[in-house]
C-alpha cells in the first residue's frame, strides 16, 4: 500500500467529500443518542499543505483554497460553517494564502462530533496510521485502528449504538477496487443495513463508476444520493477532474442541501466551462 493522501489533501474531492460527511454528522446529532462514525481510510488525520508531499502537488490551492477565497452566498455559508469550522480550528489566522494544517475526515469528524458520540479512525499504511494514533492520542471517545479496511467493516458492524456513519475513501490503487468497494459494501449492508454509509469514489471511467453505484443501489427499498462534482473537462495531463459520494440511507434533508450547496461549490472550484455537478437520489423521508 502506497497511497498517501499528503499530496491530495485539501483537494476539490476532498472539499466534496469533507462537505458531505459535515452535513450528515450535523444531521445525526439532532437526536440526543449517541452514534458511531467508522472512518475505515482515516489517514494520517492532519496535512501540513506547507510540507514537502502537498507543495508538490498543490492541489489544495484549487480546492479548500479556492472555497474559502471566494464570496459564498448566505446560505451557503450557512451549510459550509460545520466543515469550514474544523479546517479553521487548525489555522487560527486562516486565510486563503495563509491557510496551513487541512483536516483529514476523522479530525473534520471528531471537531463536529460531541464528547459521547464514538470515533473509529482506521489506517492501515504504518507510517499515516502512527500520525493517527499521535493525533488522537488523547482524544475523548475516539479508537486508532491499523486494520486492513475490507476487515474493519466486517468487524465493526453494526455498532453497539445502532447509530452510525461509515465513511469509506478508498485509494484506488488498485485496478479492481472497484470490485473490492462492492463486495465490502454489499457484506456491509447485510450487517448493518440502517447505517449511513458516506463512499467516496473517482471518475476516471465513467462506466466503472456507473456499475459500481448500480450494483450498490439496485436493492429493494433502498435510499441513496449520488452526487457527483466535475471542476473542468478532462484531459491528458491534468489529473483528476471528476470525482463523485454516495450516500447510503441519507438524512432526508441532504437532497436539499446539497441542491442549494453545489452551484456555489461549482462556480468557486471551477477550472473551466466543463465543471458541473449532478445529483441522483432514491429517498424516502427519515
Amino acid at each position: 500500500m502506497n497511497y498517501r493522501h499528503a499530496f491530495h489533501a485539501g483537494n476539490f474531492a476532498d472539499v466534496l467529500k469533507h462537505a458531505i460527511l459535515a452535513r450528515v454528522i450535523t444531521y445525526m446529532m439532532r437526536k440526543p443518542q449517541p452514534f458511531r462514525v467508522i472512518d475505515t481510510h482515516a489517514g494520517a488525520g492532519r496535512y501540513d499543505l506547507t510540507g514537502d508531499a502537498a507543495g508538490k502537488t498543490g492541489e489544495w490551492q484549487d480546492g479548500i483554497g479556492r472555497l474559502l477565497a471566494y464570496p459564498l452566498t448566505d446560505r451557503a455559508e450557512e451549510l459550509l460553517r460545520p466543515y469550514l469550522a474544523s479546517v479553521a480550528a487548525l489555522n487560527p489566522d486562516i486565510d486563503g494564502e495563509a491557510l496551513h494544517y487541512y483536516p483529514g475526515s476523522p479530525l473534520v469528524a471528531r471537531h463536529i462530533m460531541r464528547r459521547d458520540d464514538q470515533l473509529v479512525a482506521n489506517e492501515l499504511h504504518p507510517d499515516d496510521g502512527r500520525l493517527l494514533a499521535r493525533e488522537f492520542h488523547l482524544a475523548a471517545s475516539t479508537k486508532v485502528l491499523s486494520l486492513d479496511a475490507w476487515i474493519a467493516v466486517k468487524s465493526l458492524l453494526p455498532p453497539k449504538e445502532r447509530r452510525g456513519l461509515i465513511l469509506i475513501d478508498p485509494p484506488f490503487e488498485r485496478a479492481d477496487e472497484f470490485d473490492s468497494l462492492t463486495k465490502a459494501m454489499l457484506d456491509a449492508l447485510s450487517r448493518f443495513e440502517t447505517g449511513t454509509y458516506v463512499i467516496w469514489y473517482p471518475i476516471k471511467d465513467r462506466s466503472k463508476a456507473d456499475t459500481f453505484v448500480a450494483e450498490i443501489t439496485n436493492r429493494p427499498h433502498i435510499k441513496y444520493l449520488d452526487v457527483r462534482l466535475a471542476v473542468a473537462r478532462p484531459f491528458a495531463g491534468l489529473g483528476l477532474t471528476q470525482c463523485g459520494v454516495l450516500v447510503i440511507n441519507p438524512p432526508y434533508t441532504l437532497r436539499g442541501e446539497l441542491e442549494e450547496l453545489m452551484p456555489v461549490v461549482v462556480n468557486a472550484l471551477a477550472i473551466d466551462g466543463g465543471a458541473g455537478f449532478d445529483l441522483q437520489s432514491e429517498c424516502q423521508a427519515r
